[in-house]
């Protein structure tokens, strides 16, 4: 299975470009807190001079918004910032707001855990139904990660590569849903963890035990070793955050971080 990449701004009109980065904006400041769930936005007009935009351009961001869970818009009321369960985690959009500036801890940890739930029960499930051309497409990953490195772009979409063909391989429709979900929730941890670490791990090797395992039909294997890669990527990523933080403080002039 081969994960759409995000597409190129160029060619669009300047109105769809326009009302996707008001989205973004927005949606940057919801998903870090700087909006709280039940705060009310700007009216329609006082936003659009703000973000210099048309009225259209502005609804139509807000639609994006909605769409994704972040705003509902209630009559006499305004658009309000939705509460946190309401929100799509899994749109790609979403997760690639959560990750632009320091990412809540408390959504790290979730991310993972719901990582943990999916991810080594659908390697087990692969090693028993896992055919031919998706162990050679779990292998193309492999591949490309060795040849590129996590430091990349292109290793970093071998390495989603990897995981779709293993959620791919376990024949569950409602397993196989989470895919675009779940590979882009990886790429975005694994480039957060290259840009803060001064010595990123190399998770090459625990990828390559679970394509063993998966290949070899061990299903047990196959499970206990994407629960490992599943914990590492959540230490690093943690060690990430942290050392963000730290960098901020620097910058900040100093201070211990009490959280």
């Amino acid at each position: 299975m081969r994960i759409a990449s995000a597409r190129s701004s160029q060619g669009k009109p300047r109105s769809l470009r326009l009302h996707g980065t008001v989205a973004r904006e927005l949606g940057i400041r919801i998903v870090s807190g700087q909006l709280a769930p039940g705060a009310l936005l700007e009216g329609e007009i006082e936003a659009s001079e703000r973000f210099k935009v048309s009225r259209t351009a502005y609804r139509e961001a807000i639609r994006i918004l909605a769409a994704k869970g972040l705003v509902q818009s209630r009559p006499k009321i305004g658009t309000q910032v939705s509460p946190r369960n309401a929100w799509h985690l899994l749109d790609p959009d979403v997760l690639g707001w959560m990750f632009e500036a320091e990412p809540d801890p408390e959504l790290i940890e979730h991310l993972f855990e719901l990582r943990r739930i999916v991810e080594p029960d659908a390697a087990r499930l692969a090693a028993m139904r896992r055919t031919e051309e998706q162990l050679v497409q779990m292998q193309n990953g492999l591949n490309g990660m060795a040849e590129h490195g996590f430091a990349t772009e292109a290793g970093r979409r071998a390495d989603q590569e990897f995981h779709a063909a293993l959620l791919d391989a376990s024949h569950n429709d409602f397993v196989i849903s989470l895919t675009t979900g779940v590979a882009t929730a990886i790429a975005l941890t694994t480039a957060f963890k290259q840009r803060r670490l001064p010595a990123p791990r190399d998770a090459l090797p625990e990828h390559v035990r679970v394509y063993q395992a998966v290949a070899a039909g061990d299903a047990q294997g196959a499970h206990d070793a994407m629960a490992s890669l599943v914990d590492r990527g959540r230490a690093d990523t943690l060690e990430a955050r942290q050392a963000l933080g730290a960098a901020k403080r620097a910058r900040d002039g100093g201070g211990k971080d009490t959280r």
